[in-house]
């Protein structure tokens, strides 16, 4: 395991970095390890490229997704599926799955593919897909074949049962019917994603965790600062009423908030408070992971509905301050509906804050520092949150670094969030494994 920094240097450093488009040697077996608090998008570009330096990552995704077909499969199945939605969980599993072989790239294309638009038309290549007829299942051996045609049966099966409720394919996601049909099958999430992880060939060393592991239905509300509750993540987020199209959650014509979000929250019917507030247990195996991993990284993404959700629990505030190892904050590149007008040091509070549950229930608050939670900040090259190096100086927060070129060949598909976000991936990649690499040994492709 790679040594870690004793501390962080006391006085205020900004510095910037290269990276080049060139080749990555194999770290070997030093890999450096990583907890990564991310979102199911933004972060999706520069996992493409870390994997290149090291697959010792355990990804900690949100739970409380209600968008999309994930609202779909929750609207008819809720009832026999529960536990919380999986849509992250699965965009990450498809972002750390193999594509070294042709099988491998086609089980990818399968698991990745989204239905049409059209609700007749996604209806049929569905069915088109359930029997085995697609042209999808081209490349994709007999055995992997009948695995993932078994749980899309499963999960067909489940949907006629429910004669009332009419399923919409609409932009359907052909992963996550296979995620809930092994989800349903096996009564559990964690058997679901070790299916997922092993059919889609996921390293053993990556680890792709739910921050609540539970059965229960959860839901995710926040609280304005004008005393608004706003209930659901995509009414927080980018409200679609009930559009199925793909969001662009950076540049969307939705109205902004009526005023700044205050905290975030569970919500759930067995709530007992007027907001049927609930406080879940952080899954046992992330709280470990958190513990021993050389790096935690907060990701760039949607701020309160992406990150925070995984903060808010009890333990993750309590682990992280105990830590001295690098804590390190992804700045976005723009800002969105949750975080207009914010500046690094905006990003800075409202991670303390979720983190010491400044704004939950008084038994169980926290009064650390924003410097006991992140140490250093990674800034975007052309980044437009404005970096008030001051303020970030009086909440101990002294290294700010700013990415100064970036030359890569990462191809980020039609995806408007990740590219906007945060554009330079490979950058972002380099630079955080330099944190917990000696420098000593740095590779040559690192600014070190």
């Amino acid at each position: 395991m790679a040594s870690l920094p004793s501390s962080i240097p006391n006085h205020h450093h900004c510095r910037s970095s290269s990276s080049t488009s060139a080749s990555i040697p194999n770290p070997g077996p030093s890999q450096p390890s990583l907890l990564v608090f991310s979102g199911g998008t933004a972060f999706n570009g520069v996992v493409e490229e870390l994997k290149s330096f090291t697959t010792r990552v355990a990804h900690v995704l949100p739970v409380s997704d209600d968008g999309g077909s994930t609202a779909e499969i929750v609207r008819v199945l809720g009832c026999v599926l529960g536990g919380p939605a999986v849509g992250d969980i699965r965009s990450r599993c498809l972002r750390l799955s193999d594509q070294s072989t042709s099988e491998a790239l086609a089980v990818r294309r399968l698991l990745g593919h989204r239905l049409p638009l059209d609700p007749l038309q996604a209806k049929s290549e569905w069915y088109n897909i359930v029997e085995g007829e697609h042209p999808l299942w081209k490349g994709v051996s007999k055995p992997y074949r009948e695995t993932i045609r078994a749980f899309l049966v499963y999960f067909q099966n489940q949907i006629l049962q429910r004669a009332d409720d009419l399923f919409c394919f609409s932009n359907g996601s052909i992963g996550n019917f296979f995620f809930a049909g092994a989800r349903i099958f096996f009564q559990s999430l964690d058997a679901a994603i070790f299916l997922f992880s092993r059919v889609s060939d996921i390293p053993s060393e990556s680890l792709v965790l739910p921050v609540i592991s539970t059965n229960d239905r959860l839901t995710l509300g926040c609280e304005l600062l004008d005393g608004t509750i706003i209930r659901g993540q995509n009414e927080i987020s980018h409200p679609t009423n009930g559009s199925m199209e793909p969001i662009n959650k950076v540049r969307s014509l939705v109205p902004g908030l009526p005023s700044r979000i205050k905290r975030v929250f569970y919500m759930s019917s067995e709530g007992k408070n007027l907001l049927h507030e609930v406080f879940p247990a952080a899954n046992p195996a992330v709280l470990e992971q958190l513990s021993n991993v050389d790096c935690i990284v907060y990701a760039m993404g949607s701020l309160f509905t992406s990150i925070c959700p995984s903060l808010v629990l009890i333990s993750i505030g309590e682990i992280i301050s105990s830590r001295s190892c690098p804590k390190v904050l992804l700045l976005n590149g723009t800002d969105d509906r949750e975080t207009s007008g914010f500046s690094a040091s905006c990003f800075v509070t409202a991670i303390t804050d979720a983190l010491n549950r400044t704004y939950g229930d008084h038994h169980n608050c926290l009064e650390n520092l924003p410097s006991e939670y992140i140490n250093t900040i990674l800034v975007p090259r052309d980044g437009e949150i404005p970096v008030d190096v001051e303020n970030l100086a009086a909440q101990g927060i002294l290294d700010v670094i700013h990415e100064r070129k970036y030359n890569s060949g990462l191809n980020v598909q039609n995806d408007t969030e990740e590219k906007t976000l945060f554009t330079s991936s490979c950058c972002r990649s380099s630079l955080l494994v330099r944190f917990v690499i000696p420098e000593a040994n740095c590779p040559a492709y690192l600014d070190c």
